[in-house]
C-alpha cells in the first residue's frame, strides 16, 4: 500500500474508539484536533492523545478528514449547519455502531436503515462507514505492521472510491489490513450482529464473513448477544467476548 502524506484530521469524540483512533494517528504522524461534550475535561484528554483540543464548530475546519466516533443517539444533535461551507472534498468517516439499549429507540434504524446512510442523511454529508467493527481494545492493541502473518483486518464501506483510498491508507498506517466491502449501502455488512463484527479475522476471513452476513438476522443477532454478555455474573475479558462473537456465527473460524 502506499505511502501517504500527512494529513489534518478532525475527530469528534474522544471514548474508547475516538481516543484511540485519534492517539494512533498522532503517532503516525499526521495533525490531529479533537472535540468532546465534556469541555472541562477537554484539554487534558487532548494532551493525553497528542492532539489538539477544538471547539465543535472549529473541528470540522481546516481540515481533510473528519471522524465521527460518538454514540449514534448524539449525532441527530450535530449543529445543522456543522458542515456549511466545509469544502466536498473533506472526508467524513463513521464510526458509529446503533444499539438499542444504549441508544434508545431510533425508528428508521429500527426498521432496518443502514445506519451509515442514515447518518449521513442527518449531518447532509456523504460519509464512509469504517473503524466500527473492530474493539477498542484491538485497535489499542491489536494493530501490525504491513505484511504481518495473521494481521487482523478491517472492513470500509462508502460510494467514494477516492474517499476510501485514502482511509485505508490510514487504517494501514495504524497497524491493519483493509477489505472494502462495497458501497455505503453495504455497510449493513460490518453493522453489529453480523460475522465480520468485532471478530478480529484477517483480510481472507473477513472477506468470508462480510459475505455470510444476512441483514435480516442482524438485529436480532445484536440484541440477543448484548443481553448474554449483561447476563454474566464476571466481566469477559477481551480474548473472550472475541470468542463469543466468533462463536455467533458458524462459518467463522472458532478461536482467535
Amino acid at each position: 500500500m502506499l505511502k501517504f502524506r500527512k494529513m489534518k484530521i478532525g475527530i469528534i469524540g474522544t471514548g474508547a474508539i475516538g481516543g484511540t483512533v485519534a492517539k494512533k494517528l498522532v503517532n503516525a504522524g499526521h495533525r490531529v484536533k479533537v472535540y468532546s461534550a465534556d469541555g472541562s475535561k477537554l484539554k487534558t484528554r487532548a494532551r493525553e492523545l497528542g492532539a489538539s483540543p477544538s471547539t465543535l464548530n472549529d473541528v470540522v475546519r481546516d481540515v481533510e478528514v473528519v471522524i465521527l466516533s460518538v454514540p449514534t443517539t448524539v449525532i441527530p444533535s450535530f449543529p445543522k449547519d456543522l458542515f456549511a461551507g466545509i469544502a466536498k472534498d473533506v472526508i467524513v468517516v463513521d464510526t458509529s455502531n446503533y444499539y438499542p439499549f444504549r441508544d434508545g429507540d431510533i425508528p428508521e434504524l429500527q426498521d432496518g436503515k443502514v445506519e451509515g446512510e442514515w447518518v449521513a442523511e442527518q449531518i447532509g454529508r456523504p460519509v464512509t462507514k469504517a473503524f466500527n467493527n473492530l474493539l477498542a481494545h484491538t485497535l489499542e492493541h491489536g494493530g501490525n505492521p504491513q505484511g504481518a502473518e495473521g494481521r487482523i483486518a478491517m472492513a470500509i464501506s462508502g460510494d467514494d472510491e477516492k474517499a476510501k483510498a485514502t482511509i485505508s491508507g490510514l487504517i494501514n498506517e495504524v497497524g491493519f489490513d483493509v477489505v472494502d466491502a462495497g458501497s455505503l449501502s453495504d455497510s449493513w455488512r460490518h453493522q453489529p450482529g453480523t460475522p465480520a463484527y468485532c471478530t478480529e479475522l484477517n483480510t481472507t476471513e473477513l472477506k468470508d464473513a462480510l459475505d455470510a452476513g444476512e441483514k435480516e438476522k442482524a438485529a436480532h443477532i445484536r440484541d440477543s448477544a448484548i443481553a448474554q454478555l449483561i447476563e454474566r455474573v464476571t466481566q469477559p475479558s477481551h480474548e473472550e467476548i472475541v470468542v463469543f462473537n466468533r462463536a455467533l456465527f458458524p462459518t467463522n473460524p472458532k478461536t482467535a
